[in-house]
């Protein structure tokens, strides 16, 4: 019977640490409200919470399981008009929660790949779908190099004319990268644009490099773009940091 309980506590302890996920907790330290949404990947869950508001100076923590795939964005402009929920940015279907649902571009985009690489977590902020505004992401605790994956800048207000997205006031709410304003295979990286090597960076997305160096400026961007970290992190995605 000893021998047996020593199995039995060995295969829970071993359940416990496969089962260990991670917390990511999103504040907003904008000036306004933001409705934040996530997606996970083809292969993940979608998380408890997949859309909710977050006053200015507010954080709300969600457990993420390990592993675990899939993206952050936060939405702009939200209110609700004769029963419908709609958001001037990166809008994921007229709901609150967006249940699984993309984000509308142009949206400023917080990526995880978490627990996939022996423990090793792979994270980035991405401008690929374009900019709707500042953002990070910083590790908490967790070993290797865990650096802050950061887009600060307020790209708005550089946004080059031709990839502007303007509210029903006409003023700059989000700025598209060239993938979204034009959807050229160059600019996209599809087609025969489908590798590195035949799909370099143009002036738009160095542009958004120059802008904010720490974040994905067009879908080959890996060696600027992605960061890792291991030892089981946790994360604070923050919104105008």
């Amino acid at each position: 019977m000893a021998n047996i309980r020593v199995v039995i506590s060995l295969s829970f302890a071993f359940l416990l640490c496969v089962a260990h996920g991670t917390q990511i907790t999103l504040t907003n330290q904008c000036s306004y409200t933001v409705w934040p949404g996530s997606q996970a990947g083809s292969n993940s869950p979608q998380l408890s919470q997949t859309g909710f508001k977050l006053s200015s100076g507010q954080s709300n923590t969600i457990d993420v399981p390990a592993p675990w795939s899939g993206k952050f964005w936060a939405r702009t402009g939200c209110s609700t008009n004769n029963g419908v929920f709609s958001c001037a940015t990166a809008d994921c279907g007229n709901n609150v929660e967006c249940n699984g649902a993309g984000e509308a571009t142009p949206a400023s985009l917080m990526e995880f790949t978490i627990a996939s690489n022996g423990g090793q977590d792979f994270y980035d902020v991405s401008n690929v779908d374009g900019f709707n505004l500042p953002s990070s992401i910083r590790p908490q605790g967790g070993s290797g190099t865990c650096n802050v994956a950061s887009c600060p800048a307020n790209i708005n207000a550089a946004c080059p004319s031709e990839l502007q997205f303007k509210g029903s006031d006409g003023s700059v709410i989000g700025c598209k990268s060239a993938c979204v304003a034009f959807g050229s295979p160059q600019y996209c990286c599809t087609g025969e644009y489908d590798t590195p090597q035949t799909c370099p960076p143009t002036n738009y997305s160095e542009f958004f490099s120059n802008e904010c160096p720490n974040a994905y400026s067009y879908a080959y961007d890996d060696k600027r773009g992605t960061f890792t970290c291991s030892g089981s992190p946790n994360y604070v995605i923050t919104f105008c940091p």
